[in-house]
């Protein structure tokens, strides 16, 4: 399973914010500059993830970002959710989007050998991006001196 690029520079997005957090607001260009993010395209994530509860902006020249949730309280999982969506390889085994398959041929039969592989690599993904924190993660950042 791949994750988008929008997760992926949302991710990015928000080590820079962690850096902040409780502290100075960051301006869109700073944390574009910073993690080599199209400015355009970080707008619409962080509108995203601001709409989502994680972030708050403010206008002006002193305007910016900041975290509104401590980082050890938002998971990797929440924000690969926010941007793309369930993390489900397919549709049939999610958890929060389920779908039942209109053309596979197990869908009228009690079990489908491919619906128990994929529910198994959904549990798995969600038990990694579940349990691990932004502050985790941006301190593993950190701790490389990026």
């Amino acid at each position: 399973m791949k994750f988008s690029k929008k997760s992926e520079y949302g991710l990015r997005a928000l080590l820079e914010l962690c850096e902040t957090y409780g502290g100075r607001v960051l301006q869109r260009h700073e944390i574009a500059e910073r993690q080599n993010i199209p400015v355009e395209f970080l707008e619409q994530i962080l509108l995203a993830l601001k709409r989502a509860g994680l972030l708050a902006s403010r206008r002006g020249i002193r305007g910016g970002y900041a975290l509104i949730k401590s980082p050890d309280d938002i998971t990797l999982g929440q924000v690969i959710r926010i941007l793309d969506g369930p993390l489900a390889p397919i549709s049939c085994v999610s958890k929060t989007a389920y779908q039942k398959c209109a053309d596979c041929p197990y869908a009228a039969k009690p079990s489908c050998p491919l619906q128990q592989a994929m529910g198994e690599v959904r549990d798995a993904i969600a038990n990694i991006v579940d349990h691990y924190t932004l502050s985790r993660f941006a301190h593993t950042k950190l701790a490389e001196g990026s």
